[in-house]
């Protein structure tokens, strides 16, 4: 029999934090079937051994290159078998039984097709980041003009995080973050996954505005809950470059030519006010860096032909090893 529920984790350099991440899941319990498959982006920090060594029932697929998060996404969807796809970071823990909240929901509300939760600080605050507008260039120019920072808390002026989202209840959203996703698989087939042009960052907002096209209605789920410790693979510059080549990608291929070019233009401009006042106050210099790299996110990540390929590699069996078992519903007994 298939599982309802097919976890599909990417790893990269997070060895301690994914094999906890997976370890705190197992025994949470939970009433649903469901199987693990991490595809590790090439660590060489031995994250896939740890993994197959402290969790021999999860199925781990090595890549020879790091092909980003969203193609590393994508292999292990291809191998999946439950009725749902869930998609959780390595520096997450569960809160509760997260698989049976998202089940619960997604069965009594089917229509919805994309369902995110509510991932949290280490208080229990929502720490705002698993639900999202679409970009607009409204939010892009009150980005530009700092209104977004100056004023975080208003639906007006800082619309991308959608401050005053009653996050208690079950809500329609527009976007949701891939750091805590659950789809129907039949979906995620029919949009092919994500989009491989990006490496990371974006493309969780571009699938949901392409299944929202489909007639898929985003929601956010209260009761599937995670803690999310964040960035646990990102310098801070590092970070933030990546995220907006992912923002110039969606404008790239999502708007026409003229509007991207405005969206980009609007980018470049909050990062030249942010790095200037950077330079002024001697405070928050990371954006300077990242204006000095300009160059690179305002182009976007590189076409497809350009990345590295998805070579999976393959891993003789351990003869001494004892058989792999099936994901278990609970703490082993």
């Amino acid at each position: 029999m298939n599982p309802t529920v097919s976890l599909v984790m990417v790893s990269y350099q997070t060895r301690d934090l994914i094999v906890r991440a997976l370890t705190a899941l197992r025994d949470t319990g939970t009433g649903v079937d469901y199987e693990v498959i991490v595809v590790d982006n090439a660590s060489a920090d031995g994250s896939a051994d740890a993994i197959a060594a402290a969790l021999p029932e999860v199925r781990v697929v090595r890549l020879a290159h790091n092909v980003g998060f969203g193609r590393a996404v994508n292999v292990g969807a291809e191998l999946a078998r439950g009725d749902y796809v869930l998609l959780m970071n390595p520096d997450t823990e569960p809160v509760g039984d997260v698989l049976g909240e998202f089940v619960a929901f997604a069965r009594a509300n089917p229509a919805h097709r994309v369902y995110t939760g509510r991932t949290l600080r280490q208080d229990g605050t929502d720490d705002g980041r698993s639900v999202f507008a679409l970009p607009s260039l409204w939010g892009y120019f009150c980005f530009a003009a700092g209104l977004s920072t100056v004023f975080r808390g208003s639906r007006l002026f800082n619309p991308e995080e959608l401050p005053g989202l009653d996050r208690n209840r079950p809500t329609p959203v527009p976007a949701a973050s891939g750091c805590l996703l659950l789809v129907e698989r039949a979906l995620f087939a029919e949009l092919r996954g994500f989009a491989p042009d990006y490496f990371m960052y974006s493309e969780d907002i571009d699938l949901c505005h392409r299944a929202t096209g489909l007639g898929a209605t985003p929601v956010l789920v209260p009761t599937a809950r995670v803690l999310h410790i964040g960035g646990a693979s990102s310098t801070s510059v590092g970070k933030r470059v990546m995220v907006l080549r992912g923002k110039t990608t969606y404008v790239r291929l999502r708007w026409s030519g003229s509007r991207a070019a405005v969206g980009r233009a609007l980018l470049a401009a909050g990062i030249a006010v942010r790095a200037a006042g950077a330079r002024l106050t001697g405070r928050a210099g990371y954006w300077r860096e990242v204006w000095a790299q300009r160059r690179t996110w305002l182009a976007g990540w590189p076409p497809l032909a350009e990345l590295p390929p998805v070579v999976p590699v393959p891993v003789p069996p351990d003869p001494s090893a004892p058989p792999a078992r099936s994901a278990r519903s609970g703490p082993p007994g």
